[in-house]
C-alpha cells in the first residue's frame, strides 16, 4: 500500500534486541531534522518506543490500539506532536490483546492501513515500529508499508533468521501486497573491532548487495543513556558517532527514493 507523496517504512525483525526500536525513534528524529514531515507508529504493546520519545504510554486511555479497535474513531486524537515536522502514535500494554480480538475482524490485515488512511498524505514518511514476532500487529504494518528496513545485528545466525523474514516478506507480497519491498538491511550493534562483525558484515553484502544501507549503527551506551532520557541520541547526543549514523541513514534513505 502506498499513499502519494507518503513513504511507509516497517521496521520489522521477529528477533527481539536488535535495535528495532532504537532505530525507529532514531531514524524518525534524523529524518524530521532534514524537515521530512515524519509519523512513528508504536505498534510494540511494550511501548518502548513512545517512552524512548517522552510518551508514557500506560498513562493512556487512547492510544494505536483504540484507534485500531473502533472504526469510528478520529485518529487525529492520538497523534501526538514532538516537533515541527515529528509526531508519535503511542501504544502501551492493551495493543497485546490485539492479536486475539482481531482473528474473527474480516480484513483484519488491513486495519492499520484504514487507521492510517485518513492522515497518511500528510507526512513524507511514516514509520512503524513493530513488535519482535511475526503476528497479526506485525503482517498490518507489512500490509500499510511499501518498504522494510530490517535492522541486525552482526552474528551468523542473525543471517539465518534474515532468509526467514524474507520468506515471510515474500508471503505477504504474493497475497496481501503486491507493492512490499524490501527497503534495506541496517547493521546495527557493530563493534569495528570484532573480526566476526567484519566477517558478516562482508558477507551480507556479498549477498544481499545494495539492499545493505551503507550506514552502520556502533554499539555505544549513548543509546540506553538517551533512552533514559526518553530522548534520541539525535537530541541527547548532537555530535555523537551514533547520530551521525542515524543521520547519514536519513540522508541515505531520502536519496535513494522509494524502493522498487
Amino acid at each position: 500500500m502506498t499513499w502519494d507523496g507518503t513513504r511507509t517504512l516497517a521496521i520489522v525483525n521477529q528477533k527481539g534486541g536488535v535495535g528495532k526500536t532504537t532505530t525507529a525513534i532514531n531514524l524518525s528524529a534524523a529524518l524530521a531534522e532534514i524537515e521530512q514531515r515524519t509519523l512513528v507508529v508504536d505498534l510494540d504493546p511494550q511501548g518502548a518506543l513512545s517512552v524512548g520519545l517522552g510518551i508514557e504510554g500506560a498513562s493512556l486511555q487512547d492510544t494505536v490500539y483504540t484507534a485500531m479497535m473502533d472504526p469510528e474513531f478520529d485518529i487525529n486524537r492520538v497523534v501526538y506532536p514532538l516537533g515541527p515536522f515529528l509526531d508519535v502514535i503511542p501504544s502501551n500494554i492493551e495493543l497485546a490483546s490485539a492479536e486475539m480480538e482481531l482473528i474473527a475482524e474480516i480484513r483484519r490485515e488491513y486495519i492499520l492501513q484504514r487507521m492510517l488512511d485518513p492522515i497518511a498524505g500528510g507526512y513524507d514518511f511514516i514509520l512503524i515500529d513493530c513488535p519482535p514476532s511475526l503476528g497479526l500487529l506485525t503482517i498490518n504494518a507489512l500490509t500499510a508499508c511499501h518498504e522494510v528496513v530490517i535492522p541486525m545485528q552482526c552474528e551468523y545466525f542473525a543471517m539465518r533468521g534474515i532468509r526467514m523474514l524474507l520468506q515471510a516478506i515474500d508471503w505477504i507480497k504474493a497475497r496481501v501486497n503486491n507493492e512490499l519491498e524490501l527497503g534495506g538491511i541496517l547493521v546495527t550493534m557493530y563493534s569495528t573491532g570484532t573480526i566476526h562483525h567484519r566477517e558478516v558484515l562482508e558477507e551480507l553484502r556479498s549477498v544481499f548487495g545494495t539492499k545493505v544501507f551503507k550506514a552502520v549503527i556502533q554499539k555505544s551506551i549513548r543509546f540506553a543513556e538517551a533512552s533514559v532520557a526518553s530522548q534520541s541520541v539525535v537530541e541527547y547526543a548532537p555530535g555523537h558517532k551514533g547520530t551521525q549514523s542515524y543521520r547519514a541513514l536519513a540522508k541515505e534513505i531520502v536519496a535513494q527514493g522509494p524502493a522498487g
